[in-house]
């Protein structure tokens, strides 16, 4: 049912070091402000915080209060006041209308502001324009890796997609190649690295540059981790635009997985409360069946549920000997998997529901099609009715996206009809949105003649143009062409329909997209590992707007263990699926690889669209 990992598949490195480097580094900064303090912590680093070091530590590092930073008049009574906030130009503003409102009332307290994961010195520059600068000491807590998971690490900065895919803001690349730094100073170097996209590379040479400054301490050391792949989100939209249906995804399509823990309502516990479930491979239920395509869930908990009470039914002919070590080693752990289980069920039937309310079936019929590039004129009228109906504004965006993209751009006559019943619908105030969609490649209207040797030709007429921005656009629109269709036939990403897929004994990584599509970031990583280059896909680079490399044999081969040339460290930047992180599991199972997730963020289709959203719900 499950995919077991493989009696020879390497061992994982232990990652919870990473946790400990940032609690212990929090507990310093703290301390540095000995006493008594209230503790003002930044609503998006509540829940990171809580995985590193939850209220009952803080509090032993004399942390009175705790309050989030918003926009409402705070009363602390402290003398030290102490802000955990990432680097913001906002935060800086909050933080001083708090400082300026004391100096007016007189009142003398001591401040420091720790940003995460890095200052910038944007926010310096706002704090000395307020007239603090002096009045407040800044640190930085350089905790850029998160720990979901024992094969996924999240550096929980989902602005990052918006901030470099939307308004080409480099400032992230260096907290990410520091990460990979960081990395490598614990595990070892790695001894082959690949690459596809203009952000992979810059993150790439910037960690390089990191890695030379101190190439003596990491010299000789044997890696743990072979090999490290580093992807950029628009190399492949697609795959973040289609509708999850494996398990994991599907409940964070449903309900939202943040910072790996997911909050379960009353619909799901069958009380009248809310739960906060931690899902990672502790749960034992949720680790059988979080890879499985959602129509195998059911069967699956249904037998655990007959498993469970038969384990239960063991206790009748006990004697008192068996029945004291039944309830003392036991049922204990038969209990917590029953709670567990229940919960999983409640989750399956909530998510049943809400699907067959919006009509599933015939929305993923619609996206299949437009993978495989039938019936288009049927999936277009298909959005319209979407859009008419008024289902959701993020959905019906989705839909015209991934339309957008198999197709290499909208015809112009559908791109206006769509837009223009898409405003009617759901008001004007979306305009802004479109433009940012169309500046991502995400939605885009075909131009006549507009073909890839145009725009080159374009390209080389601005080239003796001092005028670097335009230089600038002309490269990002040449950039921008999805090419979905030469890269899906090159790469075989639509499984041929020969027989009926196996859902329940998947052939490939399609089981993911229910058999009809291979997830291309996925078919990527594959082709490259099997090659150990880009030799023999230079077509598909060529489509894909090249920015590859492959930096092999880092590490002497007699230096790096044959395991860890199984493990393979993958970076998603600009965030990665649920769907993704299964299909690889599933590669790694079949090849013997075991895959490690790095990700900017774990995002999936309504995440992607709201980061381009100019309203905010």
């Amino acid at each position: 049912m499950a995919f077991p990992h493989r009696p020879d598949a390497p061992e994982l490195p232990d990652f919870s070091m990473l946790k400990r480097l940032a609690r212990d580094q929090l507990i310093y900064l703290l301390e540095q402000l000995p006493g008594k303090k209230d503790l003002f912590i930044e609503a998006d680093l509540m829940s990171p915080l809580d995985r590193i070091a939850n209220v009952s530590i803080l509090k032993q590092h004399e942390v009175d209060k705790l309050y989030k930073v918003e926009n409402k008049p705070v009363f602390s009574t402290s003398e030290q006041l102490c802000f955990l906030v990432r680097p913001r130009i906002r935060n800086m503003r909050y933080i001083a209308n708090l400082v300026n409102s004391d100096k007016m009332a007189g009142r003398t307290r001591r401040y420091k502001v720790i940003f995460s994961p890095q200052k910038f010195y944007a926010c310096e520059m706002v704090l000395e324009e307020e007239g603090i600068y002096g009045d407040v000491s800044c640190d930085e807590w350089a905790f850029s890796l998160l720990p979901l998971d024992v094969d996924l690490l999240s550096m929980e900065l989902p602005e990052f997609f918006r901030d470099y895919f939307l308004e080409g803001n480099q400032r992230w690349i260096n907290t990410v190649a520091q990460a990979l730094h960081l990395l490598s100073n614990l595990y070892g170097p790695f001894a082959n690295c690949y690459g596809i996209g203009r952000c992979a590379k810059m993150v790439y040479e910037m960690w390089r540059e990191l890695e030379e400054e101190e190439e003596g301490e990491i010299k000789g050391r044997k890696p743990e981790i072979g090999h490290i792949f580093l992807l950029d989100r628009d190399v492949d939209f697609v795959t973040a635009l289609c509708s999850q249906v494996v398990y994991e995804g599907l409940v964070d399509d449903t309900f939202r997985i943040k910072c790996g823990s997911v909050d379960f309502g009353p619909d799901v516990t069958s009380s009248d409360k809310s739960l906060k479930v931690l899902l990672n491979a502790q749960d034992k239920v949720f680790n059988e069946i979080r890879n499985e395509h959602f129509s195998n869930v059911f069967g699956f908990l249904s037998q655990k549920a007959r498993n469970l009470q038969a384990q239960y039914d063991r206790r009748r002919g006990m004697d008192i000997k068996q029945m004291k070590n039944f309830v003392s080693q036991e049922l204990k752990g038969l209990k917590q998997e029953h709670r567990l289980l229940s919960l999983h069920i409640g989750a399956c039937e909530s998510i049943m529901k809400k699907k067959t309310k919006q009509d599933f079936q015939e929305l993923i019929k619609t996206e299949h099609a437009l993978l495989e590039g039938f019936n288009i004129r049927e999936s277009t009228s298909y959005i319209e009715e979407h859009i008419d109906r008024q289902v959701s504004p993020i959905e019906s965006l989705r839909l015209m996206c991934l339309l957008s993209i198999t197709e290499n751009g909208l015809v112009p006559k559908d791109y206006r009809s769509l837009k223009t019943q898409y405003l009617q619908s759901y008001g004007p105030e979306h305009l802004l949105t479109f433009s940012n969609l169309r500046r991502t490649g995400l939605l885009t209207e075909q131009v006549p003649g507009d073909t890839l040797t145009a725009v080159e030709n374009k390209v080389s007429k601005l080239v003796t143009d001092k005028a670097a921005g335009k230089l600038t656009d002309a490269f990002s629109s040449l950039a921008k062409r999805s090419n979905f269709r030469g890269i899906s036939k090159k790469l075989g990403l639509i499984p041929r329909g020969d027989s009926e897929y196996d859902l329940k004994v998947p052939r490939d990584m399609a089981y993911v997209f229910s058999g009809a599509y291979v997830p291309l970031s996925c078919r990527i990583i594959e082709q490259v590992l099997e090659r150990k280059s880009w030799l023999g896909l230079e077509e598909v680079v060529r489509l894909l707007n090249g920015n590859e490399f492959a930096v092999t044999d880092m590490v002497p081969e007699e230096n790096a263990p044959s395991d860890s040339l199984r493990l393979v460290l993958v970076v998603f930047l600009g965030g990665c699926t649920f769907s993704e992180i299964s299909a690889l599991r599933f590669l790694g199972r079949e090849r013997g690889y075991r895959f490690i997730f790095l990700t900017t963020a774990v995002t999936n289709s309504a995440r992607l669209m709201e980061a381009m959203s100019e309203v905010k719900t």
